[in-house]
């Protein structure tokens, strides 16, 4: 198998390519939060323009299907609207949802992909995130600025269905 092109034969590409991917790895967020509501509360809040307006986006459009369109629309430091695009790689009904941004574009998310898991944990809901790939999660202070929001959206979800 070879990890990169160009290997001069010493080793030197593959440890490059491992650390590389050692990286992305490394600059990946994980977030996880129980909810008291069933699994399938929260499949229709990540599934639903409205259920995203509650916890994250100022606008939302979502076509809740394998290989349908995602937007998300929020305002950015400077007020301006900054759309996310992408669409929906994996759409397992109330278990799993995995969205893939587009690499073009102005959102600081772009080329990142979220994969959200769903699970009943006793009388609770566990929901799971891991925002990955793209180079802005690679920046330490951006990746601790995302986490932190992250965080805040989880939290913010939860307490809207369990009031």
């Amino acid at each position: 198998m070879i990890l990169c092109g160009g290997a001069s034969g010493n080793g030197q590409g593959s440890k490059i390519a491992l650390e590389r991917s050692r990286r992305r790895f490394l600059a990946a967020i994980r977030e996880q939060i129980n909810i008291a509501v069933s699994p399938r509360v929260v499949w229709r809040v990540l599934t639903t323009a409205e259920g995203w307006t509650s916890f994250y986006a100022d606008d939302a459009r979502m076509d809740a299907r394998k290989g349908g369109r995602v937007e998300f629309v929020s305002e950015d430091d400077d007020g301006e609207p900054v759309s996310e695009v992408g669409f929906i790689h994996t759409f397992r009904p109330t278990s799993r949802l995995e969205i893939c941004w587009d690499s073009i574009g102005k959102a600081e998310t772009k080329g990142t992909t979220l994969t959200f898991n769903i699970a009943r944990d006793g009388d609770e809901t566990r929901l799971s995130l891991v925002h990955s790939g793209g180079g802005v999660l690679e920046d330490e202070e951006r990746r601790e600025v995302w986490a932190k929001t992250w965080r805040q959206a989880f939290r913010g979800l939860r307490d809207s269905l369990e009031d």
